[in-house]
């Protein structure tokens, strides 16, 4: 009899063994649970720190009642308030239980074994991991300057290229793109590749020349905009993403979409998050202060970052990045490593609130010191 933990080795799909599940964040609850800590600043998941809209939260309160029925299937009235918000047919529109979920549909539509789909070095986990659950060949290439070489991705499409994911601005680098790198780019790839832009920070993008995706949906049939609620609306545990493209793909991912994939009060909140945003202008803000003071306190240490365009920096700690970041969790601060992603001198931190930015300088600095001191 074969061990149980591989007893049906022989029956799985061969693509599905060699994957590597996403890493989240670690739980504010499991560093308590391991330390005894009950002070704890949670830097790893780039959430938004001032949490959801007042007036989200109102509208949950108020929707409680319908918890026993289903939720629309169709995701009806929020995509009438999207179609408005983008200024496009709710025929145009996937509503997804997070933008995650709708990455991989794409996948699924539009690749299987023998096909290749192609992605960066350092860009976003769920691309690969969307092209080997299809059992399509993922082609990664280099990154330049920590971010997307445009010109190199489009030199790697071949006849066997099916879809192009790209994030921008990018997670974990934060790097991010302008204008025409990416008319350049999307001008030239050819109309049977499907290209899906992962706009998932846009949001706190500052960048000047900022290619926005909404500006090309018409022009080119084969862009697909992803975006999520999870960031700067507040979201995140309700799991809510949208993703934007002509009526012909659309129509294709929501056959494929599960009936009821997101649930009634993410529905609800994502309506009431679309309505505020002022709320998103204040996250914004606190964000660019935030990433302000960490980023001048790192320059302070000695400490080289990458510039961002997202709520989140990456800072380089040489050989001690792992040593660093075990502790600041014994100091009560949960930051992501990013060895997963071939970046293993490397810790991204989330931007939080002035006090929760203090409490990670705070923690750093002395760390630093006795490390110097060792």
């Amino acid at each position: 009899m074969k061990n149980a933990s591989s007893q049906f080795c022989d029956v799985v799909q061969p693509q599905i063994l060699g994957i590597h599940p996403y890493i989240p964040g670690k739980p504010v609850e499991e560093l308590q649970r391991e330390l005894g800590l009950t002070k704890v600043t949670k830097l790893a998941s780039n959430e938004n720190p001032l949490g959801a809209s007042p007036k989200v939260l109102a509208a949950l309160q108020a929707g409680l009642s319908e918890i026993a029925r289903y939720p629309d299937g169709s995701a009806y009235r929020l995509k009438q308030e999207l179609a408005g918000f983008l200024s496009v047919g709710s025929n145009q529109l996937a509503i997804g239980n997070g933008s995650n979920e709708l990455l991989e549909l794409a996948a699924r539509v539009f690749a299987g074994p023998g096909d290749e789909v192609i992605y960066s070095q350092y860009g976003f986990a769920v691309y690969p991991i969307s092209a080997q659950i299809v059992g399509a060949t993922g082609v990664e290439v280099p990154a330049k300057n920590w971010g997307h070489d445009l010109q190199a991705m489009l030199e790697a499409v071949t006849d066997k290229t099916k879809m192009i994911f790209i994030a921008n601005p990018n997670n974990p680098t934060g790097t991010v793109f302008g204008k025409q790198e990416w008319e350049e780019f999307i001008s030239r790839v050819p109309e049977r590749v499907v290209v899906v832009l992962d706009e998932a920070y846009l949001e706190f993008c500052e960048f000047d020349g900022y290619p926005n995706g909404m500006d090309y949906i018409e022009r080119y049939p084969n862009l697909l905009v992803s975006r999520t609620f999870s960031k700067a609306y507040g979201l995140a545990s309700l799991r809510i993403g949208y993703m934007v493209g002509c009526v012909e793909i659309i129509q294709y991912i929501n056959q494929l979409r599960e009936a009821f994939n997101v649930n009634h009060y993410a529905q609800i909140a994502a309506i009431e998050a679309i309505k505020d945003q002022d709320f998103v202008r204040r996250s914004v803000d606190v964000n660019r202060n935030g990433m302000k003071q960490i980023c001048d306190a790192l320059t302070e240490l000695g400490v080289e970052w990458i510039p961002s365009s997202g709520n989140f920096v990456c800072a380089h700690f040489g050989d001690q990045a792992k040593q660093v970041d075990q502790a600041l969790l014994q100091q009560g601060v949960i930051v992501r490593p990013l060895a997963n992603y071939g970046m293993s001198k490397t810790l991204r931190i989330s931007i939080g609130t002035h006090e929760e930015n203090q409490h990670f300088i705070d923690a750093l600095k002395t760390i630093l010191n006795e490390l110097n001191v060792a």
